[in-house]
């Protein structure tokens, strides 16, 4: 689908800033490999070719008597005894990390935390769990709640602004009143009140963060709509009969989206060190989840394994920093006036 001509500047605009434009591509691809941890970092083989047949343990899982064990249960393909049975009548390919996010190392030359090493790139945390793996895996749950929470919290936020801006009035005024009590509330209370009464999980963690984040986009979008509303062709279309469903959808909102497009990757962000401080609180996801919150917190707690601390530190600062260089991107790239000074010179070479 060809884009607009405006649409064309911006995006001409957004790939001039390089740091904005690398940043992308680089967050893409740690997020698109995150999305593959299970083929990255996995205690189970990706291949077994064993007696003649194919097996395929990271999707399916397979007792030990199928390799020649004696156990019905679920094979345990890091013990040297199941490998033995594997590679005398067959072999295994296995991904790059041999580790889950829950996978105890048993053969650990040191006491964890152990220091990185050939066999865990960036060591143990203190329950003898590989941090890379939990790196990988926590990363991705991070950038999974942040986009599900900013695409959510967007939606609702939207809606509650245009709401507010298009109709104006009483309830314009009563939603704003009711908008600062609620974003007056104590989120972080409320999270320990609750997480006293109820266990927390990804949802509930969702659930909740939505309910206090939606409150983002509101002044943007009603100011938009504040200012949208009585413009001539607003006007036209209300006299000659159209919906207000039709109205803010089609005419209005439009020109809101402008604005909440170049706030999303700080959204994203904020929801990214939300879950990150909830979990380094101890009030996030479950125990024993990968979680670099989690991590940061073994390494206040483990000073005398540095790698902890400065693997988290790295993690979210890199990310971060990612995301707030895409959204000063984003932002130059919607200004009309970096866009009208992009306009000049091309108009000049033509």
């Amino acid at each position: 689908m060809a884009l607009s001509p405006i649409n064309r500047r911006r995006w001409q605009q957004f790939k001039a800033n390089r740091r904005g434009w690398w940043s992308l591509w680089i967050f893409i691809v740690l997020f698109g490999l995150s999305l593959f941890a299970e083929l990255i970092a996995n205690d189970k083989p990706l291949l077994v070719r064993f007696a003649g047949e194919w097996y395929f343990p990271v999707l399916q899982e397979y007792p030990e008597t199928t390799f020649g064990g004696d156990f019905a249960t679920e094979a345990e393909y890091r013990d040297p005894y199941i490998q033995g049975l594997i590679d005398a009548q067959g072999w295994a390919i296995w991904p790059p990390i041999r580790y889950s996010y829950d996978t105890i190392n048993y053969y650990l030359v040191t006491p964890a935390p152990a220091p990185p090493s050939a066999a865990n790139w960036l060591g143990t945390d203190d329950q003898a769990r590989d941090v890379l793996a939990r790196l990988i895996y926590g990363f991705r749950i991070s950038v999974l709640f942040g986009v599900v929470l900013t695409v959510l919290s967007s939606i609702v936020g939207v809606a509650v602004g245009a709401i507010q801006g298009y109709f104006g009035g009483w309830l314009d005024l009563l939603g704003q009143r009711a908008i600062e009590i609620w974003s007056g509330l104590p989120v972080l209370f409320v999270l320990i009140i609750l997480s006293s009464v109820v266990e927390p999980t990804f949802w509930w963690l969702l659930g909740i963060m939505l309910l206090f984040s939606w409150t983002t986009l509101v002044g943007v979008v009603r100011a938009e709509f504040l200012r949208a509303r009585n413009f001539d062709y607003v006007r036209a279309a209300r006299a000659l009969g159209v919906a207000d469903r039709v109205i803010i959808v089609r005419h209005v909102l439009p020109n809101a989206m402008v604005a909440t497009l170049t706030f999303l990757p700080f959204i994203l962000t904020g929801g990214i060190v939300s879950l990150a401080a909830l979990d380094f609180l101890g009030l996030g996801l479950p125990p024993g989840s990968p979680s670099l919150g989690e991590l940061l917190a073994q390494g206040k707690n483990n000073l005398d394994a540095p790698w902890l601390g400065i693997t988290a530190f790295l993690a979210l600062a890199v990310s971060l920093s990612l995301l707030i260089f895409i959204g000063e991107a984003a932002r130059d790239a919607f200004d009309p006036r970096k866009t009208m000074a992009l306009e000049q010179p091309l108009q000049e070479g033509v």
